[in-house]
């Protein structure tokens, strides 16, 4: 069995999308039919999230953490008594390609920290061809980047339980979890073949987050424009 991982705060606009695109990859034929267990983790959610996940064949479970490390942890324990021998975490407002557990799981590592793409940089309107000239120049999206995203994460159960889990961390969790398996000596493949697209938005669910990222950017290079978003 394998394990998706999927935190999720107020993402209703987002997650059916995410979803759709998930139970897609699960169906993939180069998985042979193993059995996929996919866990959304409803953090504090005030809209119509989980409305919307039930109508999906998936397993729910809710928090009231606001803490991404915390709920990240919570869907990986679940999957890991399920029986899942490898963890993929992606996010509710990503969707990922149809390959992308058969890609991590063909390259053969203990973890794979994969790219990710925008979905629309035309969401952030006025901001839009500068944040998006900025990004082809500034982002590396080949084999051997240094990038960690909780978007598009990958590791073998044993690794995970290994290292101790993901730690309760309210942003950059990711970081901290790649990084003590390469201390540990894990072998991590960076790689740019598992692929997920992620939204631009600059109003982050998790503070320091991918989209607090991003906003500080524009506040950088275009103070006048971005604080007008």
């Amino acid at each position: 069995m394998l394990g998706v991982v999927i935190p999720a705060h107020n993402e209703e606009q987002t997650i059916v999308a995410t979803l759709t695109s998930v139970m897609s990859a699960c169906a993939h034929p180069g998985l042979k039919g193993e059995e996929v267990c996919v866990v959304v983790v409803l953090d504090s959610c005030t809209d119509s999230t989980k409305a919307l996940v039930q109508k999906f064949d998936v397993h729910i479970i809710e928090a009231n953490e606001r803490n991404v490390g915390k709920v990240r942890s919570y869907g990986a324990d679940h999957a890991v008594k399920s029986g899942a021998r490898w963890l993929a975490f992606t996010d509710a407002d990503t969707t990922v390609a149809h390959d992308w557990l058969v890609q991590q799981l063909g390259l053969n590592a203990d973890a794979v920290c994969g790219t990710v793409g925008v979905a629309d940089w035309s969401v952030l309107g006025h901001l839009e061809q500068f944040m998006s000239a900025h990004w082809d120049q500034t982002y590396t999206d080949r084999d051997g980047h240094r990038h960690i995203h909780g978007a598009n994460l990958g590791v073998k159960t044993s690794a995970y339980l290994f290292v101790g889990g993901m730690p309760p961390l309210t942003c950059s969790e990711d970081v901290a979890f790649v990084e003590a398996l390469e201390r540990l000596g894990f072998k991590i493949v960076w790689s740019a073949a598992t692929r997920v697209f992620t939204s631009p938005r600059l109003q982050a669910r998790a503070v320091g987050g991918f989209g607090d990222t991003l906003a500080a950017v524009a506040s950088r290079l275009m103070p006048a424009q971005a604080v007008n978003l």
